[in-house]
């Protein structure tokens, strides 16, 4: 019935006389446990279903939804999507969207099966039970499973529909209130969900983090873990959205084919990454996606386009609508060679997680972030002691050209705090402004 009336919405609106419609559906299954205190708190499931409607009248573009899912609804919605574009100016920039039909490849390893029958109760008990094990004191986090169909409809000629799983699991293992770690496992599927190592590896951080000290404000080279890199690359990545960039929300303006980096770093944009979280066949506009090289050797290749900012700069789209902003999908970055980044380190600090990263200055790149959970003191190419209360404040173009070295593991991150997900080794940052965070 759902796709029924998408395809009902489709040919009234048509009728019309409009430019352009996209309509998106989306139907998800959510399983969510969280875990508190060795306990499992909550458990909740649920169903949601929405129906996105994109419409171009002589390029006047209105975006809303449908949640009653009657031709009744529907009816009203297209009365009220024709009242409303009158009331509002055209926006002459934008130049339609993508001509099909296309043909599509499978991505891999974006759905398996397996996810509908587990039981996501043993899972938590399991992570809960490592990480007790190996001495630590409580545990807090989630498990979530989800289970999505994607259905695709445009007024010119694209009819696409794909199904997907996801498995995100996350615990924060504690000694004591200021001795804790923090790790995430992220997949499609259930073979490479990995909760035995995201818990072990907690547990080691929160012991190794007994008994801070005070961390002293300098210029320090610095290791960022998985998650602590991911939540800077996330940061970056929506920068390079050609929307971002005009509205001055990016330090990446009148940047294209200029050294940005260190020529360590290799950085992409890749929808069709087998087990990435948001991996897709194809765009909001049902484009094909693709491997978009954004940094290659230090260098910014491309911005982030859809068709109508493409046809705008005279270029073809990235097939990252997106309809009105660009997006990234997976964020990938080449891994390097060293095996052990904190043996490369004479004097510096080693940060496995933070939060509350902000710009003061979106346009120069100026931003700050703090450390939170394990953050240590490295002298003579090993961990000397773990330190507390310090923050990054720094700009982040600074921080990708003052690469030093990246490690030869990759993991996929993704967390509340790292919207895009981010499949990248673990990096040595030289000369890292660090202060005291109060």
């Amino acid at each position: 019935m759902s796709q029924e009336l998408a395809r009902y919405l489709l040919e009234k609106l048509k009728k019309e006389n409009v430019d352009d419609v996209v309509i998106s559906l989306s139907s998800l299954d959510n399983t969510l446990i969280k875990f508190y205190n060795n306990k499992i708190a909550t458990t909740k499931t649920w169903n949601s279903k929405d129906l996105g409607i994109f419409v171009s009248i002589k390029k006047r573009l209105v975006s809303t939804s449908l949640k009653t899912f009657t031709k009744e609804a529907a009816d009203s919605t297209v009365k009220k999507i024709l009242a409303f574009s009158k009331t509002i100016l055209p926006n002459e920039e934008y130049n339609g969207i993508a001509q099909g039909p296309f043909k599509y490849k499978d991505v891999q390893e974006t759905y398996d099966k397996k996810v509908l029958d587990i039981d996501p109760v043993d899972y938590v008990q399991k992570g809960i039970n490592i990480a007790l094990e190996n001495n630590t004191k409580r545990t807090a986090g989630l498990f979530e499973t989800s289970v999505a169909d994607v259905y695709l409809l445009t007024s010119n000629n694209v009819e696409v529909q794909e199904k997907g799983t996801d498995l995100y699991y996350s615990i924060r293992a504690l000694v004591n209130k200021e001795e804790s770690g923090h790790i995430v496992s992220n997949s499609r599927v259930l073979s490479k969900l990995n909760i035995e190592k995201a818990s072990k590896k907690a547990a080691y951080i929160a012991n190794l983090a007994k008994n801070p000290q005070h961390g002293l404000p300098g210029k320090y080279d610095v290791v960022f873990d998985h998650l602590s890199f991911a939540n800077i690359i996330d940061n970056l990545g929506y920068q390079f959205s050609i929307y971002n960039v005009e509205s001055r929300l990016s330090c990446l303006n009148n940047k294209l084919n200029k050294k940005i980096a260190s020529s360590k770093l290799n950085l992409y944009d890749d929808a069709t990454l087998p087990n990435g979280i948001n991996s897709i066949s194809f765009d909001s506009e049902g484009v094909p996606t693709q491997k978009n090289t954004l940094i290659k050797n230090g260098v910014l290749k491309t911005y982030l386009h859809n068709t109508s900012t493409a046809k705008k700069y005279k270029t073809k789209t990235t097939a990252n609508a997106g309809l009105v902003a660009p997006h990234p999908f997976n964020l990938v970055i080449d891994p390097g060679r060293s095996k052990d980044l904190i043996s490369e380190v004479k004097n510096g600090i080693y940060i496995t997680n933070v939060w509350y990263t902000r710009f003061q200055n979106h346009d120069t790149g100026q931003f700050s972030t703090i450390p939170r959970d394990g953050i240590f003191y490295i002298k003579n190419g090993k961990i000397d002691h773990p330190i507390k209360d310090i923050r990054v404040s720094d700009n982040i173009l600074n921080l990708m050209k003052n690469i030093k070295s990246l490690s030869k593991d990759q993991e996929q991150i993704r967390s509340w705090e790292v919207d895009t997900p981010c499949f990248l080794p673990q990096a040595l940052i030289k000369n890292v402004n660090i202060t005291k965070s109060q």
